[in-house]
């Protein structure tokens, strides 16, 4: 078993575009409704609203508000630099946290919080 997200929204290129420029997403799969990215092994669909070929249960769109995706990388300086270079606002400066966690936040184009996070150990 597994976990994978979808997030339904009208913004399935913007989305695609986000995260195929900044994380190097792989698409696996694409259509005029749907879209289905991969990163490390993790996937993440999107998906247009009110389509009647889908249950009730999944046809709103997303609010942008309540969900966080996290971004794990091996230097999160290098990253946030280079993110920070393309123009792409940073919500939450780098920083390190007290349990061993350095990282910024950023906003996908849904809102969706965006954490890049580098895992460190405490020292505790």
């Amino acid at each position: 078993m597994k976990f994978w997200s979808g997030v339904i929204t009208e913004k399935i290129t913007e989305s695609k575009d986000f995260y195929v420029n900044l994380f190097a997403c792989e698409v696996i799969f694409e259509s005029d409704w749907f879209l289905l990215l991969g990163l490390g092994g993790s996937e993440l669909g999107f998906m247009l609203p009110e389509l009647e070929s889908q249950a009730s249960v999944f046809h709103k769109p997303f609010q942008g508000q309540g969900i966080w995706i996290a971004v794990d990388v091996e230097d999160v300086d290098a990253e946030y630099a280079r993110i920070k270079g393309m123009g792409i606002p940073i919500e939450v400066d780098i920083r390190d946290e007290p349990w061993g966690d350095r990282h910024f936040a950023l906003r996908d184009p849904n809102g969706i919080g965006v954490d890049v996070v580098q895992h460190k150990q405490s020292g505790a």
